[in-house]
């Protein structure tokens, strides 16, 4: 067979490092935020932010993220990725400006969500503009760096993070954002081509809307439920008015002439099977990183650095595997490498059930590592075959709805597996608090933290409460490691099943235009 011209751009590599660039920053400074917790709760060092006021911190940029990173995709794709990518930019650096010298937490979370906004610009067209300046050949490991940064940013946050909290005051978390957005909003300006969907349609503003007011509604009730129960009459009525807004928006799409998202390619296993491993890995694995931060620092006594140091592992596997799962795609088929992947977060998740307060550095080096290796294995092959199924010019579409999905997920994770945390922590913790005074037994009983500052209070005595939150802790950890592997295990199943093989792998780089037809036939 005759071997057809390259269709790439001439300059996608120094585009794709622009990219790459974009979209570390993005991610990046939603895990610096992880260890900067117990800074920004200190009054005398930071803003002396609540519990509650430190989850929304984090939670008002997930909220604005994941409700506008549909629209955002599919708008990018109608009126110009490039200039998404120059407005996000500039709304996330002048956020990080904002959130930087926040004079109280109130003005922190509405910084955040600014920083919400800028960030579901930005995110779905670094994707879209990846899958436009390469050819379909290169595509697979231009990806494979795209996820690579992913899993970076997750892991080097928090050894950023740390390094500037040991030198600097809280704000500089924020700051540090700001010259890399002058220099990502003048590289976009001279690097990226404009490109856009050359025949948009009818701009569908009732499916823009619908999306945006129910994934809206859906994560607000997740978060409010991880914090205050999902039996709660607000969070059923967010959180289930979310879903009913979005059930409407997939029967409204389904017939229209000009649909946002046309909801029959989740009829193509080679759409939907990624995206639910995408999902379920994101579960399950951002709600243990979540968890495993307060493990480090408070149970382990480890500082930020420390902290963010641990991590290193982790980012060290996704710099290594996530540019070579593209050859290991080719090799084996997606639906074998996604499906290791998927085991080996689910094994590093198992290995969590055996951590307990003395368990060697090393022990969590290899959990941290093995957790890497299967997230590069996951994302990267599982991104390809969602972005393969398009045609370049809605490649906003396939990009917002894995990012919306990925969002949601670990929001769902964070908020579910803290539920768990909480539950059975509050269940071991109660008979130590129980001769406490009515308010402190309140505090010790809601968090290990809490504890820790009813402990500080204590004097000599509070050396006990320590211990036993700590235990406490553990335990639960335990727990939700644990139900976060079982979850894994339904991905992986679901990879096996639907996902395609090493023959279907090697030929899926064809649009859903010329494949379609024939998959909607059979599943229809």
């Amino acid at each position: 067979m005759e071997q057809t011209a390259n269709t790439g751009h001439p300059r996608r590599w120094a585009i794709l490092a622009v990219l790459v660039v974009s979209l570390l920053v993005v991610v990046l400074d939603n895990t610096v935020l992880n260890v900067a917790l117990r800074t920004l709760a200190d009054p005398h060092h930071g803003l002396g932010a609540t519990q509650s006021e430190l989850e929304w911190a984090i939670n008002s940029y997930t909220l604005v993220f994941a409700g506008l990173l549909f629209s955002f995709g599919v708008l990018g794709d109608r009126f110009g990725r490039k200039r998404f990518l120059l407005v996000g930019l500039a709304l996330f650096g002048l956020a990080s400006l904002l959130s930087a010298y926040a004079q109280n937490p109130g003005q922190l979370i509405g910084a955040r969500a600014l920083m919400g906004i800028g960030g579901a610009a930005i995110m779905p067209v670094t994707l879209s503009i990846i899958s436009n300046v390469f050819d379909p050949r290169e595509r697979g490991k231009a990806i494979g760096v795209w996820s690579g940064a992913v899993g970076l940013a997750i892991a080097i946050g928090p050894i950023l993070g740390g390094a500037l909290l040991e030198h600097f005051w809280w704000g500089s978390v924020f700051l540090i954002n700001v010259p890399v957005v002058i220099v990502g909003l003048i590289a976009v300006a001279i690097l990226v081509p404009e490109s856009r969907n050359p025949r948009p349609g009818r701009l569908d503003a009732p499916g823009v809307l619908m999306s945006v007011i129910g994934l809206i509604g859906l994560t607000y009730g997740i978060i409010k439920g991880g914090e205050d129960g999902f039996g709660t009459p607000e969070v059923l009525l967010t959180g289930g008015g979310g879903l009913v807004v979005l059930a409407l928006f997939v029967w409204y799409e389904s017939r229209i002439a000009f649909p946002s998202l046309d909801v029959r390619l989740f009829k193509i296993p080679r759409f939907s099977a990624p995206i639910a491993a995408i999902g379920l890995t994101f579960f399950a694995s951002m709600g243990v990183f979540f968890f495993s931060s307060f493990y480090l620092q408070l149970v382990r006594d480890y500082s930020p650095l420390q902290t963010g140091l641990l991590f290193l592992p982790f980012a060290t596997a996704q710099l290594i595997f996530a540019p070579r799962s593209h050859a290991a795609v080719q090799k084996f088929g997606a639906k074998a490498v996604t499906a290791t992947g998927l085991a080996l977060v689910a094994l590093s998740l198992v290995g969590f059930i055996f951590v307990d307060a003395s368990t060697a550095v090393w022990y969590l080096l290899v959990v941290f590592f093995i957790q890497g290796v299967g997230m590069a294995n996951i994302m990267a092959p599982s991104t390809e075959s969602i972005m393969s199924a398009l045609p370049r010019e809605k490649a906003g579409v396939g990009s917002a709805v894995s990012n919306t999905i990925r969002q949601v997920a670990s929001a769902l994770g964070i908020a579910i597996l803290g539920s768990i945390l909480a539950a059975v922590y509050r269940g071991q913790i109660e008979p130590t608090t129980t001769a406490l005074p009515p308010g402190a037994r309140d505090v010790a009983d809601e968090s290990i933290s809490g504890a820790y500052g009813v402990a500080a209070q204590a004097g000599p005595a509070g050396g006990n409460l320590v211990s036993a939150a700590n235990d406490a802790f553990i335990t639960a950890m335990h727990w939700a490691a644990g139900s976060a592997a079982i979850v894994l295990l339904f991905g992986m199943a679901a990879a096996l099943i639907w996902m395609p093989g090493r023959q279907a792998g090697a030929d899926h780089v064809q649009p859903v235009e010329q494949a379609e037809a024939g998959e909607l036939a059979t599943a229809g």
